[in-house]
Formats: C-alpha cells, sequence, structure tokens
C-alpha cells in the first residue's frame, strides 16, 4: 500500500502543488469550506503551517477565504474552480499513470485487482468514516 500511496503522489504534478496542498483542495472539494484550524487537524500540521499553506494557495487562486455564514467571525477557506481544475488534473494524471501500468499486467493480476476494489473501497470508508 505504502508503494501504491507513493506512486500515487509522484504521478499527480499538476498545479505543482505539495501533498498536503492537493489533499486539502481535495478535501475542499469533497467537504467544502473548511476553518483553518479543522483542516491543520485534518492534515496532521499545525495551524500555522496550515495558514502558511492556506496563503500560497490562494495566492495561486486554487483556494479563496470567505466568512462564515454560521458565525460572522469566522473564516472558512473553500476551493475556488481553479483549485478544482488542478484536483482533476491530478486524478487525470493518477488514472492514466495506473491504467498504463495495469495494461502490462498479466490478465489473472488484473482480474484480482479488480477483485479486491470493492475491499479497498470498503478500508478506506472503515479508516475515514465515509
Amino acid at each position: 500500500m505504502e508503494r501504491l500511496v507513493r506512486l500515487a503522489r509522484e504521478v499527480s504534478t499538476a498545479g505543482e502543488v505539495s501533498t498536503t496542498g492537493a489533499a486539502v483542495l481535495a478535501r475542499l472539494g469533497r467537504l467544502g469550506g473548511q476553518r483553518i484550524t479543522d483542516l491543520a487537524r485534518a492534515e496532521g500540521v499545525t495551524q500555522p503551517a496550515m495558514t502558511q499553506l492556506i496563503n500560497r494557495l490562494a495566492n495561486d487562486d486554487l483556494v479563496r477565504r470567505t466568512a462564515d455564514a454560521e458565525d460572522r467571525r469566522g473564516v472558512l477557506v473553500e476551493v475556488t474552480d481553479r483549485g478544482r481544475e488542478v484536483t482533476t488534473a491530478r486524478r487525470t494524471q493518477r488514472a492514466e499513470a495506473l491504467e498504463a501500468a495495469l495494461v502490462r499486467l498479466d490478465p489473472a493480476d488484473r482480474t484480482a485487482i479488480a477483485a479486491a476494489l470493492p475491499a479497498l473501497d470498503r478500508l478506506v470508508d472503515a479508516v475515514l468514516g465515509s
């Protein structure tokens, strides 16, 4: 699994964002606006580190800050259209790299991988609570 994660990271280079930056963009795309403290906790980094990352992503027009409708003192970070484009491009890169690798495998290995995918989805859901 670690090697597969490393492969996914290495082939996903669109937008020239860090792994954490890409994870934040994907999270915001999935879950909508988030507070910096929640993003920091989810990504396992300090709040100052997340603030710096959000500043860089905002400078690149990948995220924007908005007022929290439920707490006007609070600020939410949201993904921009450009941030969504970068996330989509990274997913496309991963899919293409995996597809190219899969065609080099023998049919039995491809069948075994396809059979394992539902269990892997359940594993991810169990860990992430999705």
